[in-house]
């Protein structure tokens, strides 16, 4: 499900859309727009993903970065006998003129990802209730925010 990203505005709170614009192989490129934010701006940008299923890893960055200087994101998935562990970690920086700097979107991205997370995880859990799969639930779920500049 997490690999889907079409279904992404379904399994995430934050993206209105996701629009698949390009696939080839095991990569995918698309477009994800938010839903607006307090002041009713919306957020929108290109990113490109490749799953390895040999490793049950997939890396991940944005193509169009906006304000940050680079956004990259690795994926891993780890059977646990119990279920899936799912970990994501996000190494990126903001650009000197973005409108918040690293530190900030740090925690901006710390405090949604739980959220997110905890989504996922009930999502990800209930469709495997759902199909009465053996290893229906998922194990864990871990995201780290790696600033660098």
């Amino acid at each position: 499900m997490t690999n889907d990203v079409e279904s992404w505005p379904q399994l995430f709170t934050e993206y209105a859309t996701a629009e698949v614009l390009e696939r080839s192989g095991n990569t995918v490129r698309f477009r994800l727009t938010m839903h607006p934010d307090e002041q009713g701006r919306v957020w929108s940008w290109v990113s490109e993903r490749t799953a390895d299923p040999a490793t049950r890893e997939v890396v991940a960055r944005r193509v169009e970065t906006g304000p940050f200087d680079h956004m990259d994101i690795r994926w891993t998935y780890e059977d646990t006998g119990r279920g899936v562990a799912m970990r994501w970690v996000q190494d990126f920086a903001m650009k000197p003129d973005a409108p918040i700097d690293t530190e900030g979107m740090t925690a901006r991205i710390d405090a949604n990802t739980a959220v997110q997370m905890a989504v996922i995880r009930e999502k990800v859990e209930a469709a495997a209730r759902a199909s009465a799969s053996p290893a229906g639930s998922l194990a864990g779920g871990t995201a780290e925010s790696r600033s660098s500049s």
